[in-house]
């Protein structure tokens, strides 16, 4: 079982570790405890590096598989690798800059689903991001040009207001008695799950979440909407981007 160390500090960006499996034909390491992001609810995994001794490996992939996260190891020159051992320790360094931004970006996609729901009751239908820019699906019924500006300003007004970026950790049954918890149009919270997760914006939203986030809205910058469409009688696209 590996300890996701980002669940509970997005700002982690180094760390060791020990190495409980290796898997030589497929170039997979799991270790007890990652910084690493397997990726999901519409967020890329992380890349970076592995160091164990005097050899780098670079990690390409990382996803979950159960409760282990696997660390996916680009291979350069197959004569050279060197997997590490199992029981060594390793110390593990996160691409930063590429992490950061897409902490960013999705508290920047909160922060637009909470103005939406906050303000015009819409649920999400989807979403998807990569560093600095995302996209996000709402069940609204139309959706003109004016709406867009109006919908781009309020989600700038809540990055200028410094709200607190919160994290915590719920048992289930207490998670699923806050209202709105799920903004989502489907409920993608496995079954059986016995912790929620969740993400708040203080003041403005709140939800289950397994993503990074940054610990301020001011950390975001500047939200443009960059485009806008129609994907169903009763779904709508909203394109974002953010300021470098």
């Amino acid at each position: 079982m590996t300890e996701l160390i980002c669940h509970t500090d997005s700002y982690i960006r180094d760390f060791t570790a020990q190495v409980l499996v290796v898997q030589g034909d497929q170039n997979l390491v799991v270790l007890d405890r990652t910084a690493f992001y397997p990726g999901g609810g519409g967020q890329p995994y992380d890349v970076g590096t592995l160091v164990a001794g005097e050899q780098t490996l670079a990690v390409s992939k990382v996803q979950r598989q159960g409760n282990d996260i696997l660390h996916h190891v680009k291979v350069e020159d197959e004569e050279t690798l060197s997997l590490p051992q199992i029981g060594v320790e390793i110390t593990g360094h996160v691409d930063w800059e590429r992490r950061y931004r897409l902490m960013r970006t999705h508290t920047a996609l909160h922060i637009l689903c909470g103005v939406v729901w906050r303000d015009y009751g819409a649920q999400v239908t989807g979403g998807n991001m990569e560093p600095l820019k995302g996209r996000m699906d709402f069940e609204f019924e139309a959706l003109r040009q004016e709406l867009v500006q109006e919908i781009e300003a309020k989600v700038n007004a809540e990055v200028e207001c410094g709200r607190e970026v919160v994290v915590r950790h719920l048992p289930r049954a207490e998670a699923f008695e806050i209202p709105d918890l799920i903004q989502t149009k489907i409920n993608l919270l496995p079954e059986g799950i016995e912790e929620v997760r969740s993400v708040e914006i203080v003041g403005l939203d709140l939800q289950a979440d397994g993503g990074t986030h940054v610990a301020n809205t001011r950390e975001v910058g500047h939200i443009r909407i960059a485009d806008y469409k129609s994907k169903g009688r009763i779904n709508k696209r909203l394109h974002i981007e953010l300021t470098p």
